[in-house]
């Protein structure tokens, strides 16, 4: 004989039953809970943002302060409701930045990680100040004098350059230099002096000691910097890694 409880209704089981108003009430009271957690979360203070906590402030030239400001007034109201990508943005037109990070530090906090600008190269404006520019050609300050362990780019074009003016121009000459500049193995950085550019094809060097350096164009740049890594082993006043396949020293 079979078993009279497998053909039971499950309506009809003590436990099971749930009438219409109950889901009614429970769906009511879901949506309420949901709804006073959106509140809490998004539009009450209860989850303001009260600490904007700063990272990777190397130079000592930008302060939390500054990055504060530069915020506004996203650093303001309920910590879910600040746009990340906003404030991404803002702390980046800063000229030092040149890469941020923004998240969420829960309860309270905003959490800003940033990178700053390294100077590669310093060039001499006309009013006696020196710009600082990093390895992407990006002039980020300007302070009274030039930074140290980095070359001073100087402009001492020939006449042959001078006449080609109308086709490399000095903005393309600036580049052409930070680019070597930026290639520079740092033990060389450290002994730069200037940087001096007699035409898009010869740049050169000037190293503590009275070392000149003749790089040429900044075309291998890298394979240069090795080059001449190995070369600063052997004595010598004049060193020319323009061709790094078939370097010379002298002097």
């Amino acid at each position: 004989m079979a078993d009279a409880s497998i053909h039971e209704d499950p309506e009809s089981v003590p436990g099971l039953r749930l009438s219409r108003r109950g889901i009614v009430v429970l769906s009511a009271f879901g949506a309420l809970v949901l709804g006073a957690l959106g509140w809490l979360v998004f539009f009450s203070s209860a989850l303001d943002v009260r600490t904007v906590a700063v990272q990777g402030l190397e130079s000592g030239k930008l302060t939390d302060d500054q990055v504060r400001e530069a915020l506004g007034g996203l650093q303001h109201g309920p910590l879910a409701r600040i746009d990340l990508t906003e404030a991404e943005h803002r702390v980046e037109k800063l000229p030092r930045v040149s890469k941020a990070e923004v998240w969420r530090g829960w309860p309270h906090t905003l959490r800003v990680k940033l990178a700053e600008r390294k100077p590669v190269a310093a060039i001499k404006n006309p009013d006696g100040t020196f710009s600082q520019v990093d390895a992407a050609g990006v002039s980020f300050a300007t302070e009274p004098s030039a930074p140290a362990g980095v070359p001073l780019v100087e402009l001492a074009l020939s006449q042959q350059a001078n006449d080609a003016a109308g086709v490399i121009d000095r903005a393309t000459l600036l580049r052409a230099a930070v680019t070597v500049a930026a290639g520079l193995p740092a033990e060389v950085a450290k002994r730069a002096g200037a940087l001096q550019i007699h035409s898009y094809d010869d740049i050169r060097l000037q190293l503590s000691g009275g070392v000149t350096v003749r790089w040429g164009s900044p075309e291998r740049t890298a394979r240069k910097a090795v080059v001449l890594t190995a070369l600063l082993g052997q004595r010598g006043a004049n060193y020319d890694v323009s061709a790094p396949d078939a370097p010379a020293v002298s002097g």
